[in-house]
């Protein structure tokens, strides 16, 4: 499965394949976290040089708390399959669109092809030219197109959309506003761009970390450095 390089728009980054992620609301930055760790002994900048180091000092011996003081803000729209390991970080605010109060429009993740399952690691998968992609594709496009035709079938019949909804499976697409801090921020981009993560669940998790390496180069270098990621 080929991934598509990221790239805003509008600054909206575009997630394969009806996905996306945009920054609504950012508060504070690099200096909000030097500023928030310096008023414990009252002094001020010392200039870039020295800044740098305090930023790499705190993330590497775990003070973490000035990183509380940024604050984004993202909207994002996602499969549900996605979004529900998303809403495992629950050191943040989250506000979903209600399929109780709004009718579900015709809005499905369609992969681009099957993996396998990973026989070392239980929960993964694996590329395999084994499979009968066209087969395995088939029945999952017949499987939507006829759960969302029993969807509105029922609702055609008078069923509540709260009952409705049940037909419907984890690959319809839901939207949600997303507040975190920078330090629980950092930990969602540490697990979810990890190569074990989801492939769907990765690429979401690399349009949150260049919004996040934007927004606060000197923290994302630092970090990056101390754990020997790739920072370009």
């Amino acid at each position: 499965m080929a991934e598509t390089e990221l790239k805003p728009v509008n600054g909206v980054y575009k997630v394969p394949d009806k996905g996306f992620v945009k920054l609504v609301e950012f508060m504070g930055g690099d200096r909000r976290a030097l500023d928030s760790a310096r008023v414990s002994f009252g002094s001020s900048s010392k200039g870039e040089a020295q800044d740098r180091k305090l930023i790499e000092y705190l993330l590497e011996n775990g003070h973490l708390s000035p990183f509380e003081h940024s604050v984004f803000q993202f909207h994002v729209k996602c499969p549900i399959f996605v979004a529900r390991q998303w809403m495992r970080h629950r050191i943040a605010s989250y506000n979903e669109i209600s399929a109780r109060y709004t009718e579900v429009p015709d809005e499905f993740y369609m992969p681009d092809s099957f993996r396998a399952q990973d026989r070392i690691n239980r929960q993964g998968s694996t590329r395999s030219g084994a499979l009968e992609q066209e087969k395995m594709l088939g029945i999952y496009e017949r499987s939507i197109k006829a759960s969302y035709t029993a969807y509105r079938e029922l609702l055609e019949a008078g069923a509540a959309r709260e009952m409705a909804r049940l037909v419907l499976p984890v690959a319809q697409y839901t939207q949600f506003y997303w507040s975190v801090n920078a330090r629980s921020l950092l930990n969602f981009i540490a697990l979810r761009t990890d190569e074990h993560a989801q492939y769907e669940m990765r690429r979401y998790a690399d349009a949150i970390l260049e919004i996040f390496r934007e927004k606060m180069p000197w923290t994302w270098e630092a970090y990056a450095k101390i754990h020997k990621i790739k920072s370009s």
